[in-house]
């Protein structure tokens, strides 16, 4: 008998002993201690733009990075096609990190219907998806989606070119792409506003399209100021690559300035325009607010919260006169990727 109770004594010093007494519980998404002698698992979220190349996208980057830095035990996987008109390339990317088994995707659609199949295909799998910037028509296979009210932001610039122009002259709206959901929400809003609030504006094109580049922007808008000449009193753009080819155009014709003018995202080049007055005003988003908010809606998702399905990152209209306010310089000239 006196043995049997050795035996017990060793074999209870040998298991504490055995166990490490700095080890300390991994924590879950929500920061919750768990049970498990794991480590804390790293999940890999990946993000997906709708392009690499624009301002635009460097800033939602380094917004996502931040997100990631700050919950700890994330990874961005950031990547997109080249150009913004690559609906296939983007389908591929999303498929790759599907098959990839990343742990979520926060996606910027290029196109609301032609990526429908992929996100069902990611939902399939059980990675869950975050849409932002751009809708998509199956908002049931989405987590959330986080973006500007680009409605609201086609109101600000029609209201603002409108008192401009005093309520009369002729307008050109410059469209960007067809499928592009947030683009198509700024250009109704724009018309809308123009036809209800300002009825003796004419609008003198409405229906073209500019391309995905600054070069196929350039072309259209020679050719548009070619084709309606001194009617033109005022116009709006869409987004930065075709606000930079129409200001391109309207520099070549010597119109800068003469023609009232609103674009929709800022650049370098944009800012230095604004202060000679040949750009009269630029509708402004928050992309670092948009990764950053796509980045923590995914994983709250993931530790089980619930997110909302909307989720508003807010859209300022900047102009000469209040460009030097804190809030609108921040805006203007927002962080990226790398600095």
């Amino acid at each position: 008998m006196p043995r049997q109770i050795l035996a017990f004594a060793l074999i209870v010093i040998c298991g504490w002993g055995c166990s490490s007494g700095n080890s300390t519980p991994p924590t879950s998404p929500k920061g919750t201690p768990t049970t498990s002698t794991q480590p804390t698992k790293k999940y890999r979220i990946a993000v997906i733009p709708k392009g690499t190349t624009h301002e635009f996208w460097k800033s939602v980057h380094a917004g996502a990075e931040r997100a990631a830095k700050e919950i700890g035990n994330v990874e961005v996987v950031w990547k997109g096609p080249l150009l913004e008109n690559d609906r296939d390339g983007q389908i591929s990317i999303v498929q790759n990190f599907v098959v990839g088994k990343v742990d979520g995707i926060v996606l910027a659609p290029l196109d609301s219907q032609a990526l429908v199949p992929a996100v069902q295909e990611a939902r399939d799998a059980k990675i869950p998806v975050l849409i932002f910037d751009s809708g998509l028509d199956d908002a049931d296979s989405t987590v959330s989606y986080v973006a500007t009210d680009n409605y609201r932001g086609g109101v600000l610039a029609g209201e603002h070119l409108g008192k401009l122009l005093e309520g009369k002259g002729g307008v050109i709206m410059l469209r960007y792409a067809v499928g592009s959901e947030s683009t198509e929400q700024r250009e109704k809003g724009f018309l809308d506003t123009i036809k209800q609030k300002f009825p003796d504006i004419e609008i003198l094109s409405d229906n073209q399209y500019s391309g995905t580049t600054p070069e196929t922007s350039l072309d259209k808008s020679q050719q548009l100021l070619a084709q309606f000449g001194d009617k033109v009193t005022g116009i709006f753009t869409v987004c930065e690559p075709n606000t930079t080819g129409m200001l391109g155009a309207l520099e070549e014709k010597g119109l800068a300035g003469k023609v009232k003018f609103i674009g929709f995202d800022p650049s370098p080049r944009f800012l230095e325009a604004m202060r000679e007055k040949k750009i009269h005003g630029i509708v402004l988003q928050d992309p670092v607010a948009m990764g950053y908010q796509g980045v923590k809606a995914i994983m709250r998702h993931i530790a089980g919260e619930t997110v909302d399905k909307r989720i508003p990152t807010g859209e300022y209209l900047a102009t000469p006169e209040n460009m030097d306010e804190p809030e609108m310089k921040k805006l203007l000239a927002p962080e990226q990727f790398g600095e």
